[in-house]
């Protein structure tokens, strides 16, 4: 908490736990008081890096450490120019090798490093794709909008169902107290013993909360996530890109044993090599084990390496 105060006036958040710490691009941070005292002409210097700055930039500090909030201003501004969209590359590769780019440039600003460079790499950008921001920037600003339409929608929609909801509620209660009052209505005009009555009544109650449960599961349930996402709409995506490759064939194995030829798998039994292998259990046989593939491997280790590797 001692960290977390204005470098000038030396007041912190332990002192004064209602200090409001501002910080502007340079991510060092001032108090709000020290703020209006050297910015009341609008613009001045950073107290500790000497950086022009003005009044207005300044904003409220988010993070206990200010280079993050540096750093998210910064990202604002760079995404502003850097807008571009995975379908806007031919191919993944070059979108991460975009977004890496985009990443070197948030470090370098956020870190004072090559800053000249870099603003200059940015405004060469800029200039280069500067259709092709504006009309990223009016999609992006449509889809916003749509968004928020359909979470406009979304709460319009939860306070209906919480409307119906009490209403129901209302409703439930007044069918409640009718019965009820219909029960002491008879108690006092019917001549029809109490118990019965009573049993009556005990009916129409399981009855009406028979009716109450079935009115609670036919609630109509929502019909939009809480991104304004509609549930039951058909999201279209951008089919990956078709990749051509050779399809894969297969070959079988040759298994080289530099030693006589090894009888193969189907001649075993003709041959007698199983006549002393022991029979594969049931138990065996589910878990893949076989007495000839047993054996057949026993045969090639057998027959490895009995003659030497011609050269």
């Amino acid at each position: 908490m001692d960290d977390q105060g204005c470098p000038r006036c030396k007041t912190t958040k332990y002192r004064n736990p209602s200090l409001k710490l501002m910080v502007n691009v340079c991510g060092h941070t001032l108090c709000e008081n020290c703020v209006e005292m050297l910015f009341a002409r609008g613009s001045g210097n950073c107290v500790q890096c000497e950086t022009p700055l003005r009044k207005s930039n300044f904003r409220v500090q988010l993070f206990e450490d200010p280079t993050v909030d540096k750093e998210v201003e910064i990202r604002k501004k760079v995404l502003k120019i850097y807008n571009k969209r995975h379908f806007d590359f031919p191919s993944l590769r070059e979108y991460n090798d975009y977004l890496e780019k985009l990443e070197d440039i948030v470090y370098n600003l956020t870190n004072n490093i090559d800053v000249e460079n870099t603003n200059l790499q940015m405004e060469q950008y800029q200039k280069e794709h500067r259709d092709l921001i504006q009309r990223n920037k009016v999609k992006l600003t449509r889809e916003q909008e749509e968004v928020e339409e359909l979470l406009l929608l979304e709460q319009q929609g939860n306070e209906q169902r919480r409307l119906e909801l009490l209403q129901d509620e209302q409703r439930q209660l007044q069918a409640k107290r009718k019965n009820k009052q219909a029960l002491l209505d008879e108690l006092e005009k019917s001549q029809l013993p109490a118990t019965i009555l009573l049993a009556q009544h005990k009916v129409r109650a399981a009855n009406l909360e028979t009716q109450i449960e079935k009115q609670k599961q036919a609630v109509k349930p929502t019909s939009l996530f809480s991104t304004g996402i509609n549930m039951r709409q058909t999201v279209l995506l951008q089919p990956p890109p078709k990749i051509e490759e050779v399809l894969y064939h297969y070959k079988a194995l040759q298994i080289e044993t530099y030693g006589p030829p090894v009888p193969e798998l189907e001649q075993l039994g003709r041959f007698g090599y199983l006549n002393h292998v022991r029979a594969a259990m049931p138990q065996d046989t589910a878990g893949g084990y076989t007495s000839a593939l047993a054996c057949h491997r026993a045969i090639q280790d057998a027959f490895s390496g009995l003659f030497p590797l011609k050269r």
